[in-house]
């Protein structure tokens, strides 16, 4: 079985940076009003998910949750998570840095039929 979520190498640097600055991450995607369905990077616990909230997987160690309503739009994909230099989410932990995390897919059944381990 593939793993459901995956990091590019830029995302991975970034992560074992903020990790570096701040102890473990989490990761949190509501499809919300204000950030839309961008990845929000939190330390570990500083963000309280709800009981509707669902456990992805893992990213480089840290937990990935979804929203209910995000879960049903990705049930079937892999996500895979990168940055770019842009201003990310106010509460997110790499918004000071000048980058924001950013999300894309693959449906599981191609996800299956490819080798992603080189991203």
């Amino acid at each position: 079985m593939k793993k459901q979520v995956i990091a590019t190498p830029a995302a991975k640097e970034l992560i074992r940076e903020l990790e570096n600055q701040h102890g473990e991450l989490m990761f949190y995607m509501s499809g919300g009003c204000c950030e839309g369905s961008q990845p929000m990077c939190f330390k570990k616990g500083e963000y309280l998910v709800g009981l509707r909230d669902v456990l992805k997987g893992t990213v480089e160690g840290a937990e990935f949750y979804l929203s209910q309503e995000q879960h049903e739009y990705y049930q079937h994909s892999r996500i895979i998570l990168d940055v770019t230099d842009a201003m990310g989410g106010g509460f997110s932990l790499e918004g000071p840095l000048g980058k924001a995390f950013s999300v894309r897919s693959q449906l599981l059944e191609t996800a299956a039929q490819e080798d992603s381990s080189d991203l």
